[in-house]
C-alpha cells in the first residue's frame, strides 16, 4: 500500500515537472520572440541579421529553441521572411515584409500562397492578414465563408483533397489580390 502511494506521488511530481518545463519553454519562446521584435521596433529596420549561436547563448537554450521561435513567430503570414546561413559564420536574416504600397501587398500575397493550401492554413493566413490590418473584418468573414464552402466540396462533388487545396489556394490568392487592387483604386 505504501509503495503504491509513493509511486503515485512520484508520478504526480513527474507530471508537475513536465508541466513546469512546458510553461518555461513557452515563456522562453515568448522572451526570445519579444527580444527579436524589440530589435525591429527599436532600430526601425526592415531587415536584421542575428547569429543563432549568440541568441542561444544569451537565452541559455539550445539553437533548436531559436529555430522553433523563428518557425512559429516570424512566418510570412505574420509578415516576415527568414533566410539562414549555417556554419561557423552562419547567421539568420529576418526581413519584415513591408505592405505600405499596394504593389508590396500583391507581392506578399504571391509570396505566401503556393499552389495548394489546406483549409486550416488558409484560415491562418486570413487571420494573420486581419491582425496586421491588411483586410477588414467584413473581408475576413467573406473570405472565411468562401473557404468553408470550398472545404466542403470534396464531400459534395467527389473531388480529391488535393484538388480542393488547389481551389482554396487559387481562390484565396484571387480574393486577396482583388482586395488589394480595390484598395489601390480607393487611394487614386
Amino acid at each position: 500500500m505504501i509503495d503504491n502511494e509513493k509511486d503515485n506521488e512520484n508520478e504526480n511530481e513527474n507530471e508537475e515537472r513536465i508541466i513546469r518545463s512546458n510553461v518555461n519553454d513557452n515563456n522562453l519562446s515568448e522572451k526570445i520572440a519579444e527580444f527579436i521584435s524589440a530589435i525591429f521596433e527599436d532600430g526601425g529596420q526592415r531587415c536584421i541579421q542575428l547569429r543563432r549561436k549568440d541568441l542561444a547563448s544569451n537565452f541559455d537554450c539550445v539553437p533548436s529553441q531559436i529555430n522553433y521561435v523563428l518557425r512559429s513567430r516570424f512566418t510570412p503570414e505574420r509578415g516576415f521572411l527568414i533566410e539562414s546561413q549555417r556554419g561557423e559564420h552562419g547567421y539568420i536574416q529576418i526581413t519584415k515584409i513591408s505592405c505600405d504600397m499596394p504593389e508590396e501587398k500583391l507581392e506578399h500575397v504571391s509570396t505566401i500562397i503556393g499552389d495548394t493550401l489546406s483549409y486550416s492554413e488558409a484560415k491562418r493566413i486570413v487571420q494573420a492578414f486581419y491582425k496586421r490590418e491588411l483586410i477588414s473584418m467584413r473581408e475576413r468573414v467573406l473570405i472565411e465563408l468562401a473557404l468553408k464552402y470550398l472545404h466542403s466540396l470534396n464531400e459534395e462533388l467527389a473531388i480529391t483533397d488535393y484538388e480542393v487545396e488547389m481551389l482554396i489556394a487559387d481562390m484565396l490568392e484571387r480574393m486577396l489580390k482583388a482586395m488589394v487592387i480595390t484598395d489601390k483604386e480607393k487611394i487614386n
